[in-house]
């Protein structure tokens, strides 16, 4: 089939070799790029003379509409006056196991490596596109010496059709804040937005989120509204002062990288990335990110994602909820001990420490590392990321880790999306590798899909989580992330609270949300015992950190409802959380499979008291439809064992 300027670019089955073509790229010819499905498709062309753009269309709705692509390198802005030089088609067809939504992930789409050229500096570079059936992705790849050192910059734009409402966070808190809920017309200039940024198009035809992938040797991106429904790229140097940095590191600091970062040899862009889905359930399922980054090194990961060290699981911290103390007066290490035995009695297979740890005597971890292995427990130390800025000192920390038994650490304060911070996560990944160390980044970026090649990246902080007390409406924050945030993979919000940290949120709420937010190390808030001590407890402990399959149920509506149906192996979970106020619902268990009788045992608001829940068992099949009574801020939480299992 005969493709290039002006037809439609599709590859097939089998990729093509690559076409070629030699001309000025001029206005109103295109290249488009369509999804296996032929439902989404990529427009590549150029308004005037000047300036590429580019448009997203899912099933003949406008995603994004024409909106310039600005790629920058040493002041040459090399999206106007380009030369097509060549045009190579590709098709990816693969699946690989992965730790989230799903077990098995799918990377299906359709390429394009269009190679231009600048015809005032002569700068070659190619434009690569991929086009999947839940979304787009393009990138700049700029060839250059290995010594060379340029200065790449991007103002490229997202421009959202007219009437449709987005969410999005500012950068205040760096990625810690909470979100707002506008018409996407009524979003001032000027304003910042931490990716993912969701949107949902006018008159319920879709959703769209924006974001990026495989995010390496490169500053990370935000995005800045113009005030005319567009939404620019802003490389670290250009995000504004948060107070987390400034508190840590300074003004003077944050000056400093308010220049763009310079790359040596070629540079590779990452991801930009546009997820276009007709509904939730196919927004939360996409697994574009992880796609886009490559597989993990079989040398350090054998087993990739199934390497047994970094096997997910609960983790228990005790920072959040220190409601309970042992009696008499013990040591901090005794006082840890009984912490990793309650998370033992939990199920929990990680436990989290603060940094007092690091500064116990080489035999006292010893002795608290074996203590918490007869636990089933294993243990991480947190460290300031401005200890471990150089090799020696990365060296040190993971040394002597690794010789004491230590299974990782958690590390904190990045707080800035600097070039530097983003190298310093792929040191200190890599050198963790190495020791067979999982890592937690704590006051950190969004993720971009690299623990697909890092599967030790167990956790990005990322978010505003329950560590912040101030958060008053937590059951919309906890209904809206699932749909943003965790697009971007695994957060430590540090999930289920029973004390008043909950805010308008009940108790049936908060178990849901540990069933909702996924996350290889999935982190309880709560401490143990309140968890051991609750009526629901052989649920929660039945709850997963990661799932086999996810279903999104369609009455789930962003800030109002979330219904989430998960399986893991032959169990499924049913997870409800609601932001509004009290409510009946009707939901049908067709997700179950037919012709199966399962046991069920049900976790409802108590609606006398939301400090509390109910309990009820049930035998039920997939003809079913239950009716659950919720208080304000309610949830609800089901688990469905098949009865020959039961039995």
């Amino acid at each position: 089939m005969e493709t290039g300027i002006g037809q439609t670019v599709q590859a097939t089955a089998t990729p093509p070799q690559p076409t070629r073509r030699t001309q000025r790229v001029l206005p109103r010819q295109q290249i488009k790029v369509v999804s296996p499905d032929g439902r989404v498709q990529f427009t590549l062309g150029s308004d005037n003379p000047e300036r590429l753009t580019y448009q997203v269309t899912m099933d003949n709705t406008t995603v994004i509409e024409p909106s310039p692509i600005d790629m920058q390198m040493d002041n040459y802005h090399l999206s106007s006056g380009v030369v097509f030089d060549d045009l190579e088609l590709f098709h990816v067809s693969e699946t690989y196991p992965w730790h989230g939504a799903h077990s098995t992930a799918v990377n299906h789409c359709n390429g394009a490596k269009i190679s231009l050229t600048h015809d005032l500096s002569m700068i070659p570079y190619v434009l690569e596109v991929r086009v999947f059936n839940d979304g787009v992705a393009y990138r700049h790849i700029i060839p250059g010496d290995e010594n060379a050192v340029r200065v790449p910059d991007e103002y490229s734009e997202f421009i959202i059709p007219a009437g449709s409402t987005v969410w999005y966070h500012g950068l205040d808190g760096h990625y810690e804040a909470e979100y707002a809920q506008q018409d996407v017309s009524e979003v001032k200039a000027g304003q910042w937005g931490g990716p993912p940024l969701t949107f949902q198009l006018p008159d319920n035809a879709g959703y769209g989120s924006i974001t990026e992938a495989n995010l390496v040797d490169y500053s990370g991106m935000a995005l800045e509204s113009s005030g005319r429904r567009s939404w620019i790229i802003g490389l670290g140097h250009r995000h504004p002062i948060n107070y987390p940095y400034e508190l840590r590191y300074g003004r003077e600091e944050a000056k400093r990288l308010a220049s763009p970062a310079p790359v040596t040899g070629t540079i590779t862009t990452p991801w930009r990335v546009v997820l276009a889905a007709r509904d939730l359930n196919m927004l939360v399922n996409s697994d574009i990110l992880p796609s886009l980054c490559p597989p993990a090194d079989p040398q350090l990961f054998p087993q990739s994602i199934k390497t047994s060290w970094v096997e997910p699981g609960l983790a228990v911290w005790d920072y959040v909820d220190r409601n309970y103390r042992p009696r008499g007066d013990v040591s901090q290490l005794e006082w840890m001990k009984y912490f990793s035995r309650m998370g033992g009695e939990l199920g929990a297979k990680y436990h989290i420490l603060e940094g007092f740890a690091y500064g116990w005597t080489d035999e006292q971890i010893r002795e608290f590392v074996n203590y918490s292995d007869e636990q089933g427990v294993r243990v991480l130390f947190w460290r300031h990321s401005k200890d471990l800025r150089t090799d020696e000192a990365q060296d040190a920390f993971f040394t002597r880790l690794h010789r004491l038994g230590v299974a990782g650490a958690k590390i904190d304060f990045f707080d800035h999306e600097a070039k530097e911070n983003i190298d310093l996560y792929e040191q200190l990944l890599r050198k963790a590798a190495e020791y067979q160390l999982v890592l937690d980044f704590h006051g950190s970026n969004k993720p971009t899909g690299r623990l697909r090649t890092w599967p030790n990246a167990m956790l990005y902080e990322g978010v505003r989580g329950m560590e912040s007390s101030g958060l008053q409406l937590r059951a919309r924050h906890e209904t809206i992330l699932p749909f943003t945030r965790y697009l971007a993979g695994p957060a430590d919000y540090t999930t289920m609270i029973f004390t008043e940290r909950r805010r308008d949120s009940s108790w049936a709420h908060q178990i849901a949300c540990l069933a909702t937010f996924h996350s290889p190390m999935l982190t309880i808030a709560a401490h143990p015992q309140s968890v051991l001590d609750n009526p629901a407890v052989d649920v929660i402990k039945s709850i997963q950190p990661v799932w086999d399959e996810t279903i999104v149920l369609p009455d789930s509506r962003i800030g109002d409802l979330s219904i989430f149906a998960r399986r893991s192996g032959d169990m499924w979970m049913l997870a409800i959380m609601s932001s509004g106020p009290a409510r009946t619902i009707r939901v049908p268990l067709s997700f179950l499979q037919p012709g199966e009788q399962y046991e069920a045992v049900f976790v409802r608001d108590n609606e006398e008291n939301s400090g509390a829940v109910v309990l009820e068992n049930e035998t039920v099949d997939s003809s079913a439809t239950l009716t659950i009574e919720m208080v304000s801020g309610g949830g609800f939480v089901g688990r469905f064992i098949k009865a020959s299992r039961a039995d």
